[in-house]
């Protein structure tokens, strides 16, 4: 059986599910891109090969095994980018969200069914049609759900806009004993330095009330404002415009005291160790080229309670 028990995002990890890039298939042509950094990277001609995405991925689960972690992989579909497994589903406490993710994913769901065939079926949420969700949008902390999402007439304009209202609905009615926090992201199919794909490509607490934070990518200022005053000023790591793009808020924690990040984020890495964390640093540069990164890549399970 696997055990479901997930509070926040720092809490030492103790299973995973980690996407795959095995037989992801040829590079999408540019009218197939789910996100403008992709659709970048398509037409520069510099998107990545499977080889390197395998490599780095392969390294990632090293790191999370040297630290004990169980480490669960989806089934191979073949000709199917299966990286980001953040997408397709998450766990809040012991309850498992099934994600309604873009119709063209659906199948990568189906290849985690190994790893839910071990859950009780009362642990399974799935949500309404009209509830759009995604695990990249959704943070447990503390008292808090943080919520990404974006609700201005356009959504249905933006195959960047991944979860809506409904969703902040849906989660407050099934755990109703957290103060659900929404925050409007600003979205762009086309600008990757103008979107924030997920929330956690703009913001995500690190070790022991520490976090990393994008101004810009906040439609409203007091969003932003509300976040660096929860955590205090002088425990936000505030990054710029190219510190975005380049994914910065998208590390992943091991434990409070442990995070692994991308090896050329000199600036942030440098910051995380000053602040006493051990850094993890891996290369991840390739998978970055798809629009997500560390945390994008993880389905966490269970984090050990804290004591």
């Amino acid at each position: 059986m696997v055990e479901l028990h997930i509070t926040d995002e720092t809490s030492p990890l103790k299973a995973v599910v980690l996407g795959t890039a095995r037989s992801s298939g040829p590079a999408p042509l540019p009218e197939e891109a789910y996100d403008p950094k992709s659709l970048e990277h398509i037409l520069a001609g510099t998107y990545p090969r499977e080889a390197d995405l395998v490599r780095e991925m392969d390294g990632f689960a090293q790191v999370l095994q040297k630290h004990g972690v169980r480490v669960f992989r989806p089934e191979v579909i073949a000709d199917c980018n299966q990286i980001f497994s953040r997408d397709i589903a998450f766990v809040i406490d012991d309850k498992l969200v099934e994600a309604n993710i873009l119709p063209e994913r659906e199948r990568e769901f189906q290849a985690i069914v190994h790893v839910l065939d071990q859950l009780d079926a009362d642990q399974i949420l799935v949500p309404p049609e009209a509830v759009h969700v995604e695990g990249g949008d959704v943070m447990p902390w503390g008292e808090y759900l943080f919520v990404g999402t974006y609700t201005a007439p356009d959504y249905p304009d933006f195959i960047t806009a991944r979860t809506n209202q409904a969703a902040v609905d849906y989660l407050q009615e099934h755990f109703p004993h957290r103060k659900v926090k929404a925050f409007e992201l600003r979205k762009s199919n086309t600008d990757p330095r103008r979107n924030a794909l997920h929330l956690d490509c703009c913001f995500q607490p690190v070790g022991k009330g520490l976090a990393i934070l994008h101004r810009e990518s906040f439609l409203n200022p007091e969003d932003f404002i509300w976040l660096r005053d929860y955590f205090g000023p002088e425990n936000v790591f505030e990054i710029d415009q190219e510190e975005m793009y380049r994914m910065f808020p998208n590390v992943f924690s091991i434990s409070p005291e442990v995070v692994v990040s991308e090896r050329n984020f000199t600036r942030l890495n440098t910051w995380l160790r000053s602040r006493g964390l051990t850094v993890e640093e891996i290369a991840y540069a390739e998978v970055g080229k798809q629009g997500g990164l560390l945390r994008c890549s993880t389905l966490p399970l269970c984090r050990a309670p804290r004591g």
